[in-house]
């Protein structure tokens, strides 16, 4: 999980965090706490310039990935929140209708300005027929997030994020991007990338991603921390939590994840929960703290009373 910073600003060059995956993985954790091997799958990703597909449960860290690569690596990042019924454009362009519109109008202007000055009317045709071209240029073009990474005066990270909310067909479309940087408008061409982005693509495997897709793409799982690394991501968190609390919550928090739950609390849940108790002032837990405050960790009524029954901590 990422602690909150300047987006696109890092301590050090791209060059000396990218040096290997120990220097990424120690200039990951001055915001994000990642094990092993997801540092070094993230560092191959940049190696060998290749998208870097990530599952994992929900809230696990996934998206706080990419955000601490665009801060560690100084490079904006470029945000794709992908969804059911996506298509390309919104995620890659669209044309300005009311602007071309806007342009009709002055093409008609002209047009009547010719027949006045006395042009024939195969002279105004022609003219017309020579700006035709203009209504499918890039001034009329309104780039979404995939054009605007692409088109970035400087390398970006790419976050595709919820990739399986969408449909294999929005998949099909991606993969040009995904292998080769570039993608094809039919109006413009092929536009390739001026620098190529890191492009990180997440899924809750809420469904399977095509063998297409995962063959461009290296691949890692997230799944919930062990005790010790979501006591450190705690305490990086939530600076000044007391050890023997912090301690407290991440045990419980394990328990929990052990029952049968419509919902397993989340790192961010974790760390919402730790905030909440500290709020009201409480050094450790007791059962009507709990009581009070489980609310920030347990989203669903029917989850937090079968905590409750369970005893969970005592």
């Amino acid at each position: 999980m990422s602690a909150k910073g300047a987006p696109g600003e890092a301590a050090h060059s791209e060059e000396s965090v990218a040096a290997s995956a120990e220097a990424l993985e120690k200039a990951l954790a001055r915001t994000y706490i990642a094990d092993r091997r997801t540092a070094l799958a993230a560092w191959l990703a940049l190696q060998l310039s290749r998208p870097l597909l990530i599952e994992g449960p929900a809230g696990v860290g996934k998206t706080d990935l990419a955000r601490a690569l665009s801060e560690t690596l100084g490079r904006p990042l470029v945000r794709l929140q992908c969804y059911e019924g996506l298509d390309e454009a919104k995620a890659l362009y669209e044309w300005d209708y009311a602007k071309q519109m806007l342009y009709t109008q002055l093409l008609r202007d002209t047009a009547a300005r010719d027949a006045t000055a006395g042009a024939s009317i195969t002279e105004a045709v022609e003219r017309l027929a020579g700006a035709e071209a203009a209504f499918f240029g890039k001034r009329f073009l309104i780039a979404r997030p995939l054009l605007r990474a692409l088109e970035s005066e400087k390398p970006v990270v790419l976050l595709i994020d919820e990739v399986d909310r969408t449909d294999p067909e929005f998949e099909a479309f991606l993969l040009e991007i995904l292998a080769e940087n570039q993608i094809t408008i039919p109006e413009l061409g092929t536009i390739r990338a001026k620098h190529p982005p890191l492009v990180i693509l997440t899924t809750n495997a809420t469904r399977d991603m095509t063998d297409a897709l995962r063959r461009r793409c290296l691949h890692t799982f997230l799944d919930y921390p062990p005790p010790s690394r979501e006591l450190a991501i705690l305490e990086l968190r939530v600076p000044g939590i007391a050890n023997e609390l912090a301690e407290s919550l991440v045990a419980y928090v394990h328990a929990v994840r052990k029952l049968e739950l419509r919902k397993h609390p989340s790192i961010s849940e974790t760390i919402d929960w730790a905030r909440a108790i500290l709020a009201l002032g409480a050094s450790a837990l007791d059962r009507d703290i709990v009581d009070a405050t489980l609310g920030a960790l347990l989203k669903h009524e029917e989850d937090r009373e079968k905590v409750l029954g369970a005893n969970v901590g005592h």
